[in-house]
């Protein structure tokens, strides 16, 4: 089954404002091998949904978490996908994706699988925009998700913030029309959206959530939620 991704954010959002949808979202969350230690059960019983986990970074970085928190996930009946820390000067995009691929970073459209995530932002170790111009940068994005599509129907989420965005990339709109935001602003409400997004899929509001990681809002219902994992867009 084929959705065109525009449209299928604008029916989760159809029957209310921006700000309405992301009041009633959702709740999640994602986590890292910072966070050895999650209660998904707990996150499930108290209304949670879904949750994101880094699986790699670079080339060279497999979290040791990354299978048991996503086993976790999953027997607690967590729909739940990986995520890709980039590291845009180190190797291309395409490289990346391949080794994101490689170490559990795929998409299946069995209704609990999110499709893989970038994780594109601050350098914590150097320069801000990882030493690239911003048509460098933008060309190395979509290295990394036409290959990640070619390899599973699914073009990747972007989680990144308008800061960055704007920054880096020189406010791209090349990739609003088929790659999902997830927008990081520690805030009680969204903020500017970057990049020509019309709005984004998922709003990471906080960087504390009681069960472990950070809290993150899917902008519409579970049963959009639902079909957001299962439909390539």
């Amino acid at each position: 089954m084929k959705l065109n991704f525009a449209s299928l954010l604008f029916a989760a959002a159809a029957s209310a404002s921006p700000l309405e949808a992301r009041a009633s979202g959702v709740q999640g969350f994602d986590i890292s091998g910072y966070q050895p230690t999650v209660d998904f059960a707990g996150a499930y019983n108290s209304g949670a949904r879904f949750v994101m986990i880094k699986a790699t970074e670079g080339t060279s970085f497999i979290s040791s978490s990354f299978s048991s928190q996503y086993t976790g996930a999953t027997n607690a009946g967590l729909i739940r996908g990986a995520y890709h820390f980039a590291q845009p000067a180190s190797s291309s995009g395409a490289a990346q994706a391949t080794y994101f691929l490689a170490h559990g970073g795929g998409w299946s459209n069995d209704g609990q699988t999110l499709p893989g995530m970038l994780d594109i932002e601050y350098n914590p170790s150097g320069a801000t925009c990882y030493g690239l111009s911003a048509s460098a940068m933008v060309s190395w994005i979509k290295d990394f998700g036409t290959t990640y599509k070619a390899k599973t129907g699914r073009y990747p989420m972007i989680y990144t913030t308008a800061d960055w965005w704007n920054t880096c990339t020189g406010g791209s709109t090349a990739f609003s029309n088929d790659y999902p935001l997830v927008l990081a602003r520690y805030s009680s409400s969204v903020g500017t959206i970057p990049g020509g997004w019309p709005y984004q899929s998922f709003w990471q509001n906080s960087d504390a959530y009681s069960y472990g990681g950070d809290s993150e809002i899917w902008n519409g219902s579970e049963a959009s939620l639902k079909t957001f994992a299962t439909v390539a867009a």
